[in-house]
């Protein structure tokens, strides 16, 4: 008889408070949970797990130097923030050859591990990280976008900017760290047509019309439930996410009834169970307008007025099923 699971695994750095928070409401329920960081894998993390001589699933364990866990007991995965893998083999062509091996082998077999719910799954997650995906998706859902141009073309580029009275500039990605650890960041800038020159053509860009808003808005989606909150800034910056944000404040709104279901079929559409969205607010004088700016699957949430009922949400979801 298959052993009945009752425990949650949580797959994420050792530093990470927005876990914490869903480990505390996880344990209102009385559930075990197991917490590990993949990039441990070594002394800190081994494992071993088999399929074959009458098993079509994996079967096995994960152990840890506190805890040591059956694959077959896990009844949901809460896959948060890991850190990345590391290797400390003495040439580069040997270092990588270790991380790709450790992602291929341990992060293939946590996320195929078997009647597991996952939230969210980490192959989901990967293809909604994409900004193109993602304003396609909006769309498709019935949501409003802003008109956008992702290029590498100069002559492309200034066409779109004369088109528009203003246009602004987003990143795809996070900077990637210095070697000393410094991370930096680039946030949405407005554009000077002037500025642009040959440099586009180095890589992929994208611009969008600049949305004249009165505030933006953070909506949490965490499966059937939505929290969202209004964010304003005195100097009504392009991103609220540069500058000071002890100048920001938060106030509950209320998710329009057409904006609602689209976001529902959006994560539908990318099999997640919850993600992170923004929205710029125009105030048009007849009402606001939700502009969809993008989803984040993996999102932050912890900094939010709601996060006791988001991260009892989490919990929640991650039970839902197969916890009594």
């Amino acid at each position: 008889m298959p052993q009945a699971p009752h425990t949650v695994l949580v797959v994420t750095s050792l530093i990470d408070e927005t876990a914490n928070m869903v480990i505390r409401a996880l344990g209102e329920h009385q559930v075990q949970v197991a917490r590990i960081d993949p990039a441990d894998i070594g002394a800190g993390l081994t494992f071993g797990a088999r399929i074959g001589d009458g098993r079509n699933s994996w079967s096995g364990r994960v152990v840890t130097p506190s805890r040591s866990v059956s694959l077959e007991e896990i009844g949901s995965v809460y896959y948060r923030r890991p850190s990345p893998f590391r290797s400390f083999a003495a040439t580069e062509q040997a270092r990588q050859f270790v991380i790709t091996e450790a992602r291929h082998g341990l992060s293939g077999l946590l996320g195929s591990l078997p009647n597991c719910r996952y939230v969210n799954h980490p192959a989901a997650t990967a293809r909604a990280d994409f900004k193109v995906a993602q304003l396609e998706a909006a769309a498709r859902v019935g949501m409003k976008i802003p008109q956008t141009l992702v290029t590498n073309d100069l002559d492309a580029a200034r066409a779109f900017a004369r088109k528009h009275d203003r246009i602004v500039y987003k990143s795809f990605r996070a900077v990637p760290a210095t070697p000393d650890g410094h991370v930096g960041a680039i946030w949405t800038r407005r554009v000077d047509p002037d500025d642009l020159d040959e440099s586009v053509c180095m890589t992929a860009h994208l611009f969008q019309e600049e949305i004249p808003k009165s505030a933006d808005a953070r909506v949490t989606v965490v499966g059937d439930r939505v929290f969202a909150s209004r964010i304003t800034h005195p100097e009504g910056v392009i991103d609220w996410r540069d500058g000071d944000w002890s100048k920001l404040t938060y106030n509950h709104i209320e998710v329009p009834d057409a904006i609602r279901q689209p976001l529902f079929a959006y994560l539908n559409h990318f099999s997640l169970v919850f993600g992170c969205f923004d929205f710029a607010l125009e105030d048009r004088g007849s009402g606001e307008v939700w502009t969809f700016v993008e989803c984040n699957p993996n999102g932050q949430w912890g900094w939010l007025p709601d996060y006791d009922a988001i991260a009892r949400a989490f919990a929640d979801v991650l039970l839902e099923g197969w916890w009594r």
